[in-house]
């Protein structure tokens, strides 16, 4: 699944292309990942701003509502320029194998003749329109405190652990309590800071939760500076695969030397996910 740093990329790639655009038609492919209205609330709005709030993509609109998008496990954005005659599921364009067109779902067009492309092979993201009010509804209730904005302090971290009773991937993949984290960068957090996966949140240490804060700031930012990571459906906004995969320390190193010790990395379920650690750099 996108997590921050792929949706983060995706967001500084169409900010400036679709910044007061004005969208002129909406096609939709597979009214199970957007509802039939966009096809005719959405044709003469202007895109005020791109945001994003944990693994959410935000498009603010002139009429004061609001295009949520979120990509889930395999969801692409892909915005796309001269194509005078945008065709519905884009399977007259280039080569039928093409990943970016066969998985097609949404097809939104612009007056300048632009487009952009839902993509989702597996069928699990979704377009929806929505008012302001059940906007802020719902990132209350859904988002907690998230990496790489102002509320992502240390003050506001450690309060966090007191009273968890779960393992520390559980609690790090709670979106509730911090936003964006998914399954790849938690292991690399857990490793960057030395602390095990497994352990219960109760029984980690002051000193291990400034660690641990220490490095969600340090993973998510070399992620978002190298635009994600790719391992297979990944792209950013313009059809191009992340690199931080050259950068991962743990995830997908299965059985590999540790980069610190040269321990095997190990590969556990936790919690119904692959999980990795080393079991000699993290107590």
């Amino acid at each position: 699944m996108p997590e921050l740093p792929e949706v983060e990329t995706i967001r500084r790639d169409l900010e400036p292309v679709l910044m007061n655009q004005t969208i002129a038609t909406v096609f939709i492919l597979d009214n199970e990942r957007a509802s039939p209205d966009l096809t005719t609330q959405l044709p003469g709005q202007t895109i005020t701003a791109v945001r994003r709030r944990g693994k959410l993509l935000i498009m603010d609109l002139s009429s004061g509502g609001h295009l949520i998008i979120h990509l889930k496990m395999t969801g692409q954005l892909i915005y796309l320029t001269n194509q005078s005659t945008p065709v519905a599921g884009g399977h007259s364009h280039g080569n039928q194998d093409d990943w970016s067109e066969r998985f097609t779902r949404v097809i939104i067009t612009f007056k300048n003749s632009s487009l952009l492309r839902f993509n989702d092979l597996r069928r699990f993201g979704y377009l929806k329109l929505v008012d302001q009010k059940t906007l802020s509804d719902y990132l209350e209730k859904t988002f907690g405190i998230e990496p790489l904005t102002p509320n992502f302090t240390l003050e506001n971290f450690l309060p966090l652990f007191r009273g968890r009773r779960t393992n520390l991937k559980a609690f790090l993949l709670n979106q509730k309590l911090i936003a964006g984290l998914g399954n790849i960068y938690v292991d690399e957090v857990c490793f960057t800071a030395g602390v095990l996966p497994t352990k219960i949140v109760t029984t980690i240490t002051l000193v291990q939760q400034q660690r641990l804060f220490s490095a969600i700031n340090t993973v998510i930012t070399q992620a978002v500076k190298n635009r994600g990571t790719t391992f297979k459906d990944f792209v950013d906004g313009t059809g191009e695969a992340g690199y931080n995969y050259n950068y991962l320390a743990v995830f997908g190193h299965t059985n590999q030397p540790c980069q610190t010790c040269a321990t095997p990395i190990k590969k556990i379920r936790l919690g119904g996910r692959g999980t990795h650690y080393c079991p000699s750099c993290q107590k």
